[in-house]
């Protein structure tokens, strides 16, 4: 995918042919960042509405892990090819075909009547979704030629996708206290509707002159090797090592590995396999993947615990949810004096560290009665997850040649995608193993399957109080192992990316200003971030320089 990026450089002016953007760029630019309110949103109702629908349609444990995070991996797997795609056939025609596909697959999941169904349309919306954020970006940057206004723009994109998913949990509350689940799919509807009227209008047309050759031959094997190596964990967590789950988990690693030698052959290939030898790089996708999937696979079921062991209205969930989020943006205007104080990688750090004490302290507090204990160890986890992602994209970034920073940001959201996935397959299936563990013997049926089936079926007693019990001790364990996957990526980033004491860039190559640390920002499992095919900073120092990955004018 062909780019241009902003690194960090001497002042420079516009473009001769650059003009300023006037009202209808101005307006463009609210349709776009709607299209990124719509996806934040989207991410973060359906865990409010997992004990609903699982009441309706009676998925099975594995089924209910599918629902979640088939969309994650679709969306990870793809973003960089459909950005191919957009420079390709046109970027406007993407986005409107793209939100056209996310709306129909919203209805067909609003309406669907067996699990089957729900997962297909949650990974059609997955694959829409990936049309959605590359095209927004690479729009951003034909309508604001002039930096300035770009950095602008781009900071009105980041809130959007911030503030998509502080809406989320109230939106969602909102609805699954008034209507039935199917309300947090059919709510996307009118948006669409909107969103197509106004990308038809006011958005322009551009593609890339030149494209680059797309690898879907590349794309399909890296989409094939994630999900047949999580069907095996699923696998496993539900019926052991089976000859099924180790034939698939064989096929994924064979698949990947003809991936990996397939991009270091070809010319043009997907990902530049050549970037994971630099060390900082790779310590800092290692650190967001790792990161992401410890708080992902713990608050997927967070919002059940909530509603299935606490009892609180879908509603009262998403506001018990808020203290995390807001805590996440809150702590970014303390991020410049803590990397210029203990550098980059020792920041980074710094924040897991915190995250991973709040783990441990929300293992004690669900054990607790009463919300307040809950609500330390949730500002905690915010907080530190706010520091450490605002910067571990920076840190990711700023790790490579200016050239390779397009290739890099979308490497960065495609890691941050991938763990926010991972972490519902991997903790989901830990949390659904530890909760049939704990339950007496004897105990079947749909208690066994999961709490969400047994408060469906069974009114208040002895049996749905032990099934509640399993539940919040499988939490427990889950929220401590959270805590060492976090206590790892902590480590990680402290040894491997750089700390230089001066708020500056790993390894002395262009990163961010303050501003744009904080624009990298912190996001619940699923939201996009402005460093997907982008690298934008303080307009008064920038300077476009090709890339591969990020959208070129």
């Amino acid at each position: 995918m062909s780019a241009r990026t902003s690194v960090t450089g001497p002042p420079v002016a516009p473009a001769a042919g650059d003009r300023p953007a006037g009202p209808r760029e101005w307006a463009a630019l609210a349709v776009l960042v709607l299209a990124v309110v719509l996806l934040s949103v989207d991410s973060t109702v359906l865990t409010l509405a997992v004990p609903a629908l699982t009441g309706d349609l009676s998925p099975t444990a594995g089924q209910v892990l599918w629902i979640g995070d088939v969309y994650g991996f679709l969306l990870a797997g793809l973003l960089v090819l459909m950005g191919g795609l957009a420079d390709r056939f046109g970027r406007k025609r993407v986005l409107l075909v793209g939100t056209l596909a996310f709306g129909v697959a919203s209805a067909v999941a609003g309406i669907a009547t067996d699990p089957a169904t729900l997962i297909a349309a949650r990974a059609a919306q997955g694959i829409a979704a990936a049309t959605l954020m590359p095209s927004t970006l690479s729009l951003i940057r034909n309508l604001f030629p002039v930096a300035r206004q770009r950095t602008r723009a781009i900071a009105l994109w980041s809130a959007g996708a911030s503030g998509g998913a502080v809406l989320g949990p109230l939106v969602g509350g909102v609805l699954l206290q008034h209507f039935w689940w199917g309300s947090v799919f059919l709510v996307n509807l009118p948006v669409v509707a909107v969103l197509l009227v106004g990308g038809w209008f006011l958005l322009p047309e551009s593609r890339d002159p030149r494209p680059g050759r797309l690898d879907v031959l590349g794309a399909a094997q890296s989409v094939v090797a994630v999900l047949t190596v999580v069907f095996a964990v699923k696998e496993v967590a539900g019926h052991g090592l089976t000859p099924v789950a180790g034939a698939t988990a064989v096929l994924g690693v064979l698949v990947a590995a003809s991936f990996v030698r397939r991009q270091r052959r070809i010319a043009s290939p997907l990902v530049d396999v050549r970037l994971f030898a630099n060390r900082a790089f790779a310590g800092a996708l290692a650190t967001q993947l790792i990161a992401l999937t410890a708080l992902t696979g713990l608050l997927f079921f967070f919002s059940q615990y909530l509603q299935l062991v606490r009892g609180s209205t879908p509603l009262q969930a998403g506001l018990q949810e808020l203290p995390l989020m807001l805590a996440a943006l809150g702590v970014l205007v303390v991020v410049p004096p803590l990397v210029a104080g203990l550098g980059l990688g020792r920041a980074v750090g710094s924040g897991l560290w915190l995250s991973a004490l709040g783990m441990l302290a929300l293992a004690g507090a669900e054990g607790m009665p009463g919300y307040v204990w809950l609500v330390p160890a949730l500002l905690a986890v915010g907080a530190g997850f706010g520091i450490a992602f605002t910067l571990s994209t920076d840190a990711a970034v700023g790790a490579v040649e200016p050239h390779r920073a397009g290739t890099a940001s979308a490497l960065s959201e495609t890691s941050y995608e991938l763990g926010a996935a991972l972490g519902i397959a991997v903790l989901g299936s830990l949390q659904t193993v530890l909760y049939r563990a704990h339950l007496p013997e004897g105990l079947g049926g749909a208690v066994r399957e999961s709490l969400a089936r047994a408060d469906s079926v069974l009114g208040d007693g002895e049996v749905l109080a032990t099934a509640r019990e399993s539940f919040t001790w499988a939490m427990q364990v889950t929220s401590i192992g959270a805590a060492v996957i976090l206590a790892v990526a902590a480590a990680t980033a402290w040894r491997v990316i750089p700390s230089p004491r001066t708020g500056g860039p790993p390894g002395g190559r262009g990163s961010g200003s303050g501003r744009d640390r904080q624009r990298g920002a912190t996001r619940k499992a699923g939201q996009p971030s402005a460093a997907s095919h982008a690298v934008e900073v303080d307009a008064s120092h920038a300077v476009t320089v090709p890339g591969p990955t990020s959208p070129r004018g």
